[in-house]
């Protein structure tokens, strides 16, 4: 049976009422979990007047502050308790996207069944390999994922012993055009990673989710929205309830759907993930501490993984909070 996951994130608009309203619309509509998302400003980027923290220039979010965004963005930890409630009342699921490792630990707390990877942090190494450690089954969009940031998720999980592991294709577009979903690569992730595979979907109608079930996906993911007119951050890529429907459109856009196997990914793409910064100012010559790092958005610098080997060594010049660290800095 496929496991289909209504998506919460930011469209609670910062009101627990519509959250749990959310809630009941995704029961109504026959959905088998509720996914939220766990994570504070700080979880993905810094306070701080400095050009890599700038407003975005383009996209779904432009004129928006990272800080800004993600403030608005973010539901406060002492809601997911009463939405989880809410879900198990309706015999539904609840669990939950982490964006740090901390979030790992408060939803532990919380005993979610599951965690699910979002696709701008699939190169967070340390994020992935504290959530297999809990050996609950761990799902990872694949969105801005080259072959290789895959495998080293797999990797990481399956080191970790946690095999329990479901790859979804998922197009970064907010919303996603249906030329753009490549959904034979679907097949492809099965192929090469022997995992199970679904479909975290940003298109506006059901066309593609119902193309995946017959390509062997087990897991379909959208976000929900009470209505568009609501004005989230969230709600402009997001369907409303009654919008499950259409099945003369799904068979009409069925062959431009299937597209080809594609895991390119873009300059801008490649910004989206994750590298290390300076979270302090630090002096040429100090020892660098783990609290004077962060690994944050965006891609600018050195990969994540390899926070350990810049730990406890002296620092090659001046830095100031929100610099970028280089890799051939390290």
């Amino acid at each position: 049976m496929v496991y289909i996951v209504a998506e919460l994130s930011a469209n609670h608009n910062q009101s627990l009422e519509t959250a749990i309203a959310l809630v009941d619309a995704a029961a109504d509509s026959g959905a088998d979990a509720i996914k939220v998302q766990t994570f504070k400003p700080e979880s993905l980027t810094l306070n701080v007047d400095h050009p890599n923290f700038a407003k975005l220039t383009s996209g779904s979010w432009a004129g928006w502050k990272p800080w800004d965004l993600y403030q608005r963005a973010a539901m406060p930890y002492d809601w997911h308790a009463p939405l989880q409630s809410a879900s198990h009342r309706h015999g539904m699921e609840f669990f939950s996207s982490p964006f740090d490792e901390d979030a790992v630990d408060f939803l532990e707390s919380l005993n979610v069944p599951r965690y699910k990877i979002a696709s701008f942090e699939i190169n967070h190494i340390p994020l992935i390999r504290r959530a297999a450690d809990t050996q609950k089954p761990i799902i990872m969009s694949t969105g801005v994922a080259s072959i290789e940031d895959i495998t080293l998720a797999v990797e990481t999980c399956k080191a970790a012993g946690n095999h329990d592991i479901t790859l979804l294709k998922c197009t970064s577009q907010y919303p996603a055009k249906i030329e753009d979903a490549n959904l034979a690569t679907l097949s492809d992730l099965a192929r090469r990673f022997d995992t199970k595979i679904g479909l975290s979907d940003h298109t506006m109608d059901n066309l593609l989710p119902v193309m995946s079930v017959a390509m062997g996906s087990c897991m379909i993911e959208k976000h929900l929205t009470l209505s568009r007119e609501d004005g989230g951050v969230d709600s402009g890529f997001s369907l409303e309830p009654e919008e499950f429907k259409s099945m003369v459109t799904a068979v009409r856009q069925a062959q431009r759907a299937m597209g080809n196997v594609n895991y390119q990914v873009t300059e801008q793409d490649q910004r989206r993930k994750r590298s290390l910064f300076a979270k302090t100012d630090i002096v040429k010559g100090e020892r660098i501490s783990p609290e004077q790092l962060a690994i944050l958005r965006p891609n600018l610098g050195a990969e994540p993984r390899l926070r350990d080997q810049i730990v406890g060594r002296p620092a090659d010049r001046d830095y100031r909070a929100g610099d970028a660290i280089q890799n051939d800095e390290i």
